[in-house]
């Protein structure tokens, strides 16, 4: 059995490891949308691209509540995506929700697929819907 690692910081999750982490980065759910500076470990900078899914304060019904977050390790810096089409106007957010998202390699855009969605593929900017896959 695997050690349950006690070092994640303000986390109720149960994770288990072996060893301990090489390394680690926060990335503040507060940015705006774009891209930003952030500081990365040594130990990150060989990953070209990491796609995220995270929350997003949504001030209204029709605002985001999550953004993806393409984070550039080798370049020291993340784009904030706000999904502006999946919104609690639209969605039971909490009931649904984006759960995994990829950058498809030959058209560079990036798809996903949720919880009570369908697979989805974004537009050129990564914030809309620009399809429904089947």
């Amino acid at each position: 059995m695997h050690d349950v690692a006690g070092w994640f910081k303000r986390s109720q999750d149960r994770i288990y490891s072996a060893t301990a982490p090489l390394a680690e980065m926060e990335i503040s759910s507060r940015l705006t949308a774009g891209t930003h500076a952030v500081e990365v470990p040594l130990e990150f900078r060989g990953i070209a691209e990491l796609l995220l899914i995270g929350s997003y304060p949504a001030p209204s019904k029709d605002a985001a509540p999550c953004a993806i977050l393409v984070l550039r390790p080798s370049a020291g810096e993340v784009t904030v995506l706000p999904q502006s089409w999946f919104t609690a106007d639209k969605f039971d957010v909490g009931y649904q929700w984006i759960t995994r998202v990829i950058r498809d390699p030959q058209t560079g855009r990036i798809i996903g697929g949720g919880i009570r969605i369908r697979d989805f593929e974004l537009g050129k900017d990564g914030m809309m819907l620009e399809r429904w896959l089947e």
